[in-house]
């Protein structure tokens, strides 16, 4: 977020504009002092979303806070019915449980629900979405005047399907087997900072924090979780495979395992691609290579967790295999935070066309 002035907190305090009387659109993140909802607020800046007023929800223990979006001061204000009056779109991006309980009250008052905590994926009328696979397979979304919950595809299932959907261009793939290397930025605040203090704790032979994982992930590589932990990697391997046939149904699904990586933030894919005929790395990198997709040059250029930080582009790099004269290998990393709030603001900005302002609700 970008520092708070005094003349931004003097506009901020300032008599609001009455977003009825204008083209623009009126928001609202729930969860806004999370990573998912700080990042929301990000991209809303970066894409100049067409917005005048932006609602900053959260629980107790955020409210008061002052919130930067673009050029405008936002207070954090309780979760309460009355803040979903009047508004166009609603960002659900705190956890799961915050999202059950109040997005039906956003429906109720007419309000577009886009879910970033994949809550709603099993609600009637709810749909999947990615905008990137959306304009890949041409297969744009009709309009719904009354659309149910977006849920927003999972940032891996989007990455793995654009992959796949951008080398079936130039080759017909006989296998694809994934590695998703998960970061501690997927678990919130929360994971972030069990992974930090494990590592100051694993220095200084302390005891290890483990409410989040119940396990060490400090230096570490894991399969599962501890068992008191309320999160699984086989279940995230279940929503994105899930979430891949529902935005990508023509594309075969990639064998698939995730896997939790001593990493803060950031996705890592290792991708092995057999082809039923041999395909060069310059043909696949032209494949490859376009909206969304870098694909490095060189090993000076290779992918790293800290080069996509903040990008909203997915880094690649194709080695040839060893042994399989029709195998290659990828390595890819991507902000997942990043890519996770493309996805819900680009969804809002597709339907944008269809909700006409100060009039649904």
């Amino acid at each position: 977020m970008s520092p708070i002035s005094k003349a931004a907190l003097s506009k901020a305090v300032a008599s609001p504009v009455d977003a009825r009387a204008t083209n623009l659109y009126r928001l609202a993140i729930v969860g806004a002092a999370s990573l998912l909802g700080k990042e929301i607020a990000e991209v809303i800046r970066d894409r100049n979303f067409s917005s005048v007023d932006i609602r900053l929800l959260d629980d107790d223990e955020s409210l008061g806070k002052l919130e930067a979006v673009g050029d405008e001061i936002n207070f954090i204000q309780s979760i309460r019915s009355e803040q979903f009056e009047k508004i166009d779109f609603a960002y659900f991006a705190a956890d799961p449980s915050s999202t059950r309980n109040n997005w039906k009250i956003a429906r109720d008052f007419g309000d577009t629900i886009i879910d970033l905590t994949y809550a709603l994926e099993e609600e009637r009328g709810a749909s999947i979405r990615s905008p990137w696979i959306e304009r890949q397979t041409g297969h744009l979304v009709a309009p719904d005047l009354q659309p149910g919950p977006v849920v927003i595809a999972h940032p891996a299932a989007t990455v793995l399907a654009l992959i796949a959907l951008r080398i079936g261009k130039v080759a017909n793939l006989r296998r694809t087997v994934a590695n998703v290397f998960e970061p501690a930025s997927e678990r919130g605040q929360k994971g972030m900072d069990e992974l930090h203090e494990q590592t100051v704790n694993l220095l200084s032979f302390q005891e290890l924090p483990k409410n989040v994982f119940d396990i060490q992930v400090a230096f570490n590589m894991l399969a599962r979780f501890g068992a008191a932990s309320r999160h699984s990697l086989e279940a995230v391997a279940k929503r994105i495979v899930r979430h891949y046939r529902s935005i990508a149904a023509d594309s075969p699904v990639p064998a698939l395992q995730v896997l939790q990586a001593p990493v803060f933030h950031g996705h890592g894919f290792s991708v092995y691609l057999e082809t039923e005929k041999p395909v060069s790395v310059a043909d696949l990198s032209a494949a490859l290579a376009g909206e969304h997709v870098v694909v490095s040059s060189g090993e000076d250029d290779s992918p790293t967790h800290v080069s996509a930080a903040g990008q909203g582009d997915i880094l690649i790099s194709i080695t040839p295999d060893a042994s399989e004269k029709n195998g290659m290998w990828l390595w890819a990393t991507t902000d997942n935070l990043r890519i996770a709030a493309l996805t819900a603001v680009e969804c809002a900005e597709t339907m944008t066309a269809f909700r006409t302002t100060g009039q649904i609700q």
